[in-house]
Order: C-alpha cells, then structure tokens, then sequence
C-alpha cells in the first residue's frame, strides 16, 4: 500500500522592515507604553524577538488605516463635500 506524503513548505519571511517599539512611539510622537499597551490589547500586531517586540511596517500601516478618522462634515453641506480645515470651507 502507498501512503502519499504531503510536503507543507514554509511561507517565505515577509520583506517587511522592522521597528522597535521606541522608533513606532517616536514616529507617532506618543509613549512607548501606549504602544506598548496596543500590542497587547491586540490593535497593534507585533512579534517578540529577544526582550523586545519588532513590528513591521505592514502592521503598522494596517494599523493606521483602522484608526483614520475621516473628514469632517459642515451641516448644511453636501455630503460629498469636503472642507478643509486650513480655510474653514472659504474659498481661497
């Protein structure tokens, strides 16, 4: 009797560069324990090498996008208006 063997390869390393938490905390201008804090609470995807976690920039960038905020909306305005916070929606 044959046995068929599958052979499960290995996904290729992401091509990522990677930040310590101290770089993404001054980058964002925020505290390294916020950032700490993300990655723990799971927002924030990090993997832990050595003492330290590394996140790559991929995760950071998924990251960002899920806590953009979108433009702000004037009433009485159309919707798809967007108004630019430089001149308040007057023109230049």
């Amino acid at each position: 009797m044959l046995y068929e063997m599958t052979v499960k390869r290995a996904e290729p390393m992401p091509r990522d560069q990677y930040q310590t938490v101290k770089e993404v905390a001054d980058r964002l201008q925020v505290s390294e324990a916020t950032v700490r804090n993300w990655v723990k609470d799971g927002e924030l995807r990090a993997i832990e090498i050595g003492k330290g976690w590394r996140i790559a920039d991929g995760d950071l960038e998924t990251f960002l996008c899920k806590h953009a905020t979108r433009a702000r909306e004037m009433p009485g305005r159309d919707r798809g208006t967007v108004i630019d916070p430089a001149t308040g929606g007057k023109g230049a």
